[in-house]
């Protein structure tokens, strides 16, 4: 016997997602599940399965979601902050353009001025190595790490969930998925990390490329632009607003110093709305 539900394909600067809306429909998910329609052959296919419920807090519209292509449960998504902000005003959700919601990182903000606009209120990013979590040598800003016999300098950040950003000269020939993958698993990162590896070109303007815990390397990574601000913010190369491009787009990115939160900038786009069948 096989059952059906609605599904939607979204994505942010090519950052893809499938989106449930479990408000109306209620349902539980577990990690096979994740990983069968994850599967870009065989099943749906995406970075992040996103999704919407009612909210278990009282000061949230609703509670978001997230879950990687390996069916690991993620704290937070920034580029699927505002897919989901413009999922819920296009099914009629909520009839306001500003919501709140309650995340496993953190209660954020998003509102909607239109599909190219959105902005989202990211909490204020967490510093402190233990609460990252990061396991170094040290409490220091940047901590040298070794992977695939080369030392990089790595600033830890989270921003809800896990980064490690790391300046350098150039992103092009840069072996995003052999560093990245080897980074993201080291022991300094007990939860993993996303690695973000940043080209400033001045300090309103940085290049970016992201290898996310669970997925790989993606078109682009909403907190991972947000934590690499922030991190070059701290190394005192960019200013409090920067325009951060990543292989699928560019994102705003807002940051007025320590304990201020990050507002980020950018678009949503809805791809299809499907039918998923379901066997029982």
């Amino acid at each position: 016997m096989s059952t059906t539900r609605i599904f939607h394909k979204m994505h942010s600067l090519g950052n893809d997602f499938m989106v449930l809306d479990c408000v109306s429909n209620p349902q539980s998910i577990d990690a096979d599940l994740v990983r069968s329609w994850s599967d870009r052959k065989l099943g749906i296919g995406f970075d992040q399965l996103l999704v919407i419920a009612p909210p278990t807090l009282a000061t949230a519209d609703f509670d978001y979601q997230i879950f990687n292509a390996d069916g690991t449960q993620a704290q937070q998504c920034g580029n699927g902050t505002r897919c989901v902000a413009y999922l819920a005003n296009h099914l009629g959700l909520s009839k306001n353009n500003h919501l709140l919601w309650n995340s496993a990182g953190g209660m954020i903000e998003t509102t909607l001025h239109n599909a190219k606009q959105i902005q989202t209120l990211m909490p204020a990013p967490i510093l402190e190595h233990k609460h990252i979590p990061f396991v170094g040598k040290s409490e220091q800003l940047t901590e040298d790490m070794t992977v695939c016999e080369q030392t990089f300098c790595v600033t830890p950040v989270s921003m809800g969930n896990p980064h490690g950003v790391i300046f350098v000269e150039s992103l092009v020939d840069l072996d995003v998925e052999k560093i990245g993958g080897e980074m993201t698993a080291h022991e300094f990162f007990p939860e993993r990390a996303n690695i973000g590896f940043c080209q400033v070109v001045d300090e309103h303007f940085v290049r970016l490329r992201v290898y996310e815990r669970g997925v790989g390397e993606t078109l682009a990574c909403g907190t991972g632009a947000c934590a690499a601000v922030v991190a070059a913010h701290l190394n005192g190369h960019v200013n409090g607003r920067v325009k951060v491009s990543l292989p699928g787009g560019k994102l705003r990115i807002q940051w007025s110093g320590k304990g201020h939160q990050v507002v980020m900038t950018g678009d949503a786009n809805l791809v299809h709305r499907g039918e998923l069948v379901m066997e029982s």
